[in-house]
């Protein structure tokens, strides 16, 4: 299906139609559906929980005296609430569903073992209705992304993990096509790599300066080496699929796959700068991190060049748009984060509202903004219709961006007068709160735009899900016809999206 397009990319359009991939994809999307449909509809009901306490978190910033009377709404456990409903329960749900419907696709065969990844499904949601439950009933590991109680929610999502990878795993391990693209390397080391750093991050036995290396190594990782691994395979997957064009360089694919690997993981020291660690562990970590350039730029500059010469093609296709917002956002928040982990940047932004601004830029512009771009290529293939209004998607699509930008400049602004104001012995408290206090009230207004466009995203999915009809008949905005040079035509394959 492709949308009403102007004469002149008509013109220029060459669908490709190939009825053996058509019959691929279609046996792949079937055994997947069940699966990514309950995946997305968990992901949209965490959405909206972590969306309220990200909300109330933040009001409770500059009105410190809102909903005191009960423990639960306190804003240690609310905040926390929001950091684990908004990682582990509208995120990862939203991944895993993008997995198990990608992976199958790109193999050429269908879901292995589609009912242990159900049950893994279950498993990962009832590990996060216990998690946030004992948050708010104050039972807390007290680590950094580690909040929820080890003894509870964890083995929950060691199980549920581990039966999602599973199906995969087994489902790469039966493909039926030679070369592996570049999302399912991505992909597969998420699932990977995950288990490792969760479980290592989570042993009990250590105890003071050990406990925060191994938080740290495990907080930063959890976006890098979770996280952002299966965003960017998203990327990389939808960017050409929309486009009809292969990526720019495959070998710029994989130097970015491979440096983000061996660099990531030694990265999160860099949050203990100043702290009683070994100066070589904190150097190694500030070292890594400026390797990370590497990756960064390898990504940027493959998809950037990928999409050159039809940025136009955002006008028509949701997807693109949410999805080259989430890859720009990539960029922008991991070489903000290469300069912060140097000691001169560090000294400033540590401990300020900076690196608050900076978590967000990554967990929200890139991995949300990917994994709605995802939901609204993929969903309309799972049920059978197209989306409802091209003008809730609008909506969705602006009050999430304007809050974004809403939420973040003046919260970096501020942060860094919070920074000088803490780094100078003359100044009081009173004068740090007072940098503060702008930034605070922009976060909430920010903030309050998200949560109106996470509540249209969610009326909008609602929709999807009863069965309404769209108001036309051809899809709204939804998918551009590919657009292809000669040059295209001529290396099309091995940098291709099935």
């Amino acid at each position: 299906m492709s949308a009403t397009l102007p004469a002149r990319v008509i013109e220029l359009a060459s669908p490709i139609t190939d009825m053996e991939n058509l019959d691929i994809r279609l046996r792949a999307d079937a055994s997947s559906r069940q699966v990514a449909i309950r995946a997305f509809a968990f992901s949209v009901i965490w959405l909206l929980i972590g969306s309220v306490f990200g909300l109330v978190a933040s009001f409770k910033m500059h009105m410190p005296d809102w909903l005191v009377s009960n423990a639960a709404l306190t804003f240690g456990r609310v905040r926390s609430a929001h950091l684990n409903a908004m990682a582990y329960g509208w995120a990862s749900s939203a991944m895993l569903g993008v997995s198990v419907w990608i992976i199958p696709r790109l193999v050429h065969t269908e879901l292995r073992v589609p009912k242990a990844a159900e049950a893994g499904l279950y498993f990962w949601n009832i590990g996060m209705v216990l998690g946030i439950v004992g948050i708010l009933a104050g039972y807390s590991d007290g680590l950094e992304w580690l909040e929820m109680p080890r003894y509870w929610a964890d083995p929950f999502f060691v199980i549920g993990g581990g039966l999602v990878g599973l199906s995969l795993l087994s489902t790469i391990a039966m493909r039926e096509v030679e070369h592996l693209y570049v999302s399912v390397w991505y992909v597969m080391a998420a699932f990977i790599w995950f288990p490792i750093i969760f479980v290592v991050g989570n042993w009990p036995t250590y105890t003071g300066v050990e406990s925060a290396a191994v938080n740290w190594f495990y907080a930063h990782n959890a976006l890098g080496l979770w996280l952002t691994p299966v965003c960017l395979g998203a990327a990389y997957y939808f960017i050409p699929k929309i486009l009809g064009r292969p990526i720019y360089s495959y070998q710029l694919s994989l130097l970015g796959f491979w440096t983000l690997g061996f660099f990531y993981s030694l990265n999160g020291m860099h949050h203990l700068i100043g702290g009683p660690l070994p100066t070589w562990m904190i150097t190694t970590s500030i070292v890594a991190s400026g390797l990370m350039i590497i990756p960064v730029m390898a990504v940027g500059v493959n998809q950037h060049m990928t999409l050159n010469k039809r940025f136009g093609a955002l006008r028509y296709s949701p997807t693109l748009r949410f999805i080259v917002f989430g890859s720009v956002a990539y960029t922008l928040v991991s070489l903000q984060g290469v300069f912060m982990a140097f000691r001169e940047v560090n000294r400033l932004t540590h401990f300020t509202h900076v690196t608050i601004a900076h978590a967000h830029l990554g967990l929200y512009s890139f991995v949300t903004m990917i994994m709605f771009g995802s939901i609204y290529y993929i969903l309309p293939r799972l049920l059978g219709r197209e989306w409802i209004s091209e003008k809730l998607i609008s909506w969705h699509f602006w009050s999430v961006a304007v809050g974004q930008i809403v939420y973040l400049t003046p919260l970096t602004i501020s942060g860094m007068f919070q920074g000088v104001a803490m780094g100078d012995p003359t100044s009081t408290w009173e004068q740090v709160i007072t940098a503060m206090l702008p930034g605070l009230i922009g976060r909430s207004v920010g903030g309050t735009l998200l949560t109106i466009g996470h509540g249209v995203f969610a009326y909008h999915v609602f929709l999807m899900f009863r069965g309404a009809k769209a108001r036309q008949g051809l899809p709204p905005f939804h998918e551009v016809a590919p657009i292809i040079t000669r040059r295209d035509k001529a290396t099309f394959g091995r940098g291709a999206a099935t």
